[in-house]
């Protein structure tokens, strides 16, 4: 199984930084093999040109990006649910950012 990227994009940086520790936690407690970090919004273009990601990430403080990461890429773009964020659920966040990233290979392959 391919491993999957994930980028999780907040305002600084620093907040989804350990959401990402606990993603990976939680991935590596489900055997899960994914490559997961977080970037300011600011920077987010430079990481994904960079990065490739499968999916994209946004912490709610920066939901308004929604619209346009979704026109820019053909990822799946997704704001992360805010009660997820607040208590910094690791095991949510990464279901969540595996389903986008499924949902997206079934919807283009129909």
């Amino acid at each position: 199984m391919t491993e999957k990227k994930i980028m999780l994009v907040c305002a600084a940086g620093m907040s989804t930084s350990m959401l990402v520790a606990r993603m990976q936690k939680a991935a590596e407690k489900d055997g899960i093999t994914v490559n997961i970090f977080a970037t300011s919004a600011s920077d987010a273009d430079n990481k994904l040109a960079a990065e490739k990601p499968d999916v994209l990430m946004l912490g709610p403080q920066v939901r308004y990006l929604e619209g346009q990461f979704k026109k820019d890429l053909d990822i799946p773009v997704s704001v992360i649910n805010m009660q997820d964020y607040g208590l910094m659920n690791g095991e949510k966040v990464l279901k969540a950012s595996l389903k986008a990233i499924d949902d997206s290979k079934g919807a283009a392959h129909e």
